[in-house]
């Protein structure tokens, strides 16, 4: 068996591992980037970068179906999925090749396997035993199913999802979080049907209760039917059609049913257990400095317990390959990280909703709610939706959640205002430029402080 070694080891260069890898390098670290398929992983190739290339392809549907309310005459002759697709693999292959080059400009040297931890030090690929003296384990996660729904013909995750070759006339979205909540968005935009189903009472459960509200009620207008709080309890299919039987009694009949019940690690048969890396349900766990049990193995992404983001993945890659290097960096905290789903209208938020707050703080937390009813810009572009602040009982503000078109462009302020725990009513001194949405941003802060403009009393 051939040997070679590195300072850094890791395994998967997706999102986490590929940030590892050019922070270490950036820091003079000799590295080796173990990965089965492609760098850029998940989000480059069946995630972020390919599905908010859909959702803008439907944005640009509605646009054209839609532009008459605006004063201009278009004729909307309907969606060619083979040109849509085209369009998302070309932006996806531009992406790949960049960052081949970046990670190559690096002397970062990639080997193309699938990789096995052998040891504390150790990686088995193929043939060959790569040795570090720190390992990174980044082999981020795949979409899951539930007991009794079996992957196949008309019934797929979100990676077949995303190639489906004509769009379905009617399909059931299995999920309501946010991979769900996304593809309904495509698919109703792009002409279909679409019903959600969700066990929890409410759609993207784990966003603020009053935005939950909000993007069904912008759903419900859009003709996106949602089955909230029932469970499948049957799922068949044939040629023609698939089935789905609820608790509730209900029969739902489709073309497609997509399963978007969430993402499940990938650590299954890799080593890690044998080598003593403590799994729990899969997910390896870690301190909140990202080593594993085993010294000198860490982890990052979407097989560490937490939300399973791009931007996550990459801050904890630069983390670890600071920690690595000896420079002690800051916890990261998790609350903190923005998080946002592009559907139409798109949700985004950071820190903690009312109800957290409310668990952490007490009844005494501030809360104001800006419609965007009131906001010039929301009103051109022809989206409704509101932005939220919870402010704790000091006055700082803990909790931005957002809805409406394009609010995702809101995060950045949104998380300084938590990360650099801001005082609303010095936030409130800052002019946010009009006309933009950035204003809706400084109307709720400004009613925190007690002095609204743009409210109506």
């Amino acid at each position: 068996m051939s040997h070679r070694s590195a300072d850094v080891v890791i395994l998967g260069g997706g999102s986490g591992g590929y940030a590892a890898a050019i922070r270490s390098a950036e820091l003079g670290r000799s590295v080796i980037l173990v990965e089965e398929n492609e760098l850029g992983g998940t989000c480059l190739h069946q995630g972020c970068i390919p599905t908010k290339a859909l959702l803008h392809s439907a944005e640009v549907a509605d646009s054209a179906r839609t532009a008459s309310q605006f004063g201009i005459d278009v004729t909307f002759d309907g969606v060619d999925l083979e040109k849509v697709l085209s369009y998302q693999n070309t932006i996806v292959t531009r992406l790949h090749k960049g960052l081949q080059g970046l990670v190559d400009s690096y002397g970062i040297t990639v080997v193309n396997g699938r990789g096995r931890l052998v040891g504390p030090n150790g990686v088995e690929v193929d043939d060959e035993l790569i040795t570090g003296a720190a390992v990174v384990l980044a082999t981020g996660s795949s979409p899951k199913t539930l007991p009794g729904i079996s992957i196949g013909g008309r019934v797929v995750t979100s990676d077949e999802a995303l190639v489906l070759p004509s769009v379905p006339k009617k399909a059931i979205i299995l999920g309501g979080g946010v991979i769900g909540v996304e593809f309904a968005s495509v698919w109703a935009s792009f002409g279909a049907s679409v019903t959600i189903v969700e066990a929890m009472p409410r759609l993207v459960p784990n966003e603020d209760e009053t935005i939950s509200k909000y993007l069904e009620r912008a759903f419900r207008r859009r003709k996106i039917a949602a089955k909230t709080g029932v469970r499948v309890t049957e799922v068949t299919q044939d040629e023609d059609a698939v089935s789905v039987t609820l608790d509730s009694g209900d029969v739902l009949d489709a073309d497609v049913l997509l399963v978007a019940v969430g993402r499940g690690p990938n650590t299954a048969s890799m080593g890690y257990e044998e080598t003593g890396v403590m799994l729990d349900k899969g997910f390896v766990v870690t301190s909140d400095r990202l080593r594993t049990t085993v010294p000198n193995v860490f982890a990052v992404g979407d097989i560490v317990p937490g939300l399973q983001l791009a931007h996550r993945g990459f801050q904890q890659g630069i983390f670890v390959a600071e920690e690595i290097a000896g420079l002690r960096p800051e916890v990261i905290d998790e609350t903190g990280i923005p998080r946002v789903t592009y559907s139409h209208p798109e949700v985004a938020s950071v820190g903690l909703t009312e109800t957290a707050a409310q668990e952490k703080f007490g009844e005494t937390v501030e809360t104001v709610t800006y419609d965007l009813a009131g906001n010039g810009k929301s009103q051109i572009l022809k989206t409704s939706g509101a932005v939220k602040l919870v402010v704790a009982p000091t006055g700082v503000v803990v909790g931005v959640h957002m809805v409406g078109d394009r609010v995702g462009e809101l995060i950045g302020e949104a998380q300084l205002l938590y990360n650099f725990e801001v005082d609303a009513a010095q936030a409130a001194k800052f002019v946010h430029a009009h006309p933009t949405q950035g204003e809706a941003l400084g109307e709720a802060l400004m009613a925190v402080a007690g002095k609204p403009l743009h409210v109506h009393g």
